[in-house]
């Protein structure tokens, strides 16, 4: 499971108690929130959120801890959170089941957040214009491949993304009227069982 938000990384996540750090709603949230702003404080990630400010404190120290955040620079009394650069990578490694295990939890998580924004878009279409309404997309495709031409696939959609890269943290790469977007794909072999 790759962000989409953030920049691809060399840096791939295989350890199963990193991975599971990650399997919380407010986390996600917070990892999210954090990925579209330069930098926010538990303040404004509890503003963000709807959480409180003690809940936002935990959770961003236990993002920490796990080297998904990390301190930005100072301003005055203020002590901001910023993403790590190069974003995170969880992959299920060989021979450590339990990283399957915590990797297909943050996964199952991270599909149901994901549907529940698409499904809030899709509720509110009404108010879009038209443009922004054909702008956008919910397709499906079915082919058949091999995991060397999947993985190399995978890696295309990600790459998708960093044409955009650098607008989230500068505000002057962005094209006049341009919104934020959000992007969610699945791509995953069809179990073997299955006709």
């Amino acid at each position: 499971m790759h962000t989409e938000a953030m920049t691809p990384s060399d840096l791939r996540t295989t350890d199963p108690e990193r991975i599971r750090a990650l399997a919380h709603p407010v986390r996600l949230e917070l990892l999210d929130y954090l990925g579209t702003v330069q930098d926010a404080t538990a303040t404004q990630c509890a503003e963000q959120t709807g959480e409180s400010v003690a809940s936002c404190s935990f959770h961003l120290r236990m993002l920490a801890k796990y080297r998904f955040i990390e301190r930005a620079e100072s301003r005055g009394r203020e002590k901001p959170w910023r993403v790590v650069p190069g974003g995170y990578d969880l992959r299920p490694e060989a021979g450590r089941p339990s990283s399957v295990t915590a990797v297909a939890e943050v996964a199952a998580l991270h599909v149901l957040r994901e549907t529940e924004r698409v499904r809030a878009y899709l509720a509110d279409l009404s108010s879009e214009t038209y443009e922004w309404m054909n702008a956008g997309t919910i397709t499906s495709g079915s082919f058949w491949a091999t995991a060397e031409e999947t993985a190399r696939y995978s890696e295309d959609l990600r790459r998708l993304n960093e044409r955009f890269a650098g607008r989230s943290d500068d505000p002057a790469l962005r094209p006049e009227g341009a919104r934020q977007v959000r992007t969610f794909a699945a791509v995953n072999p069809v179990p073997q069982d299955r006709p």
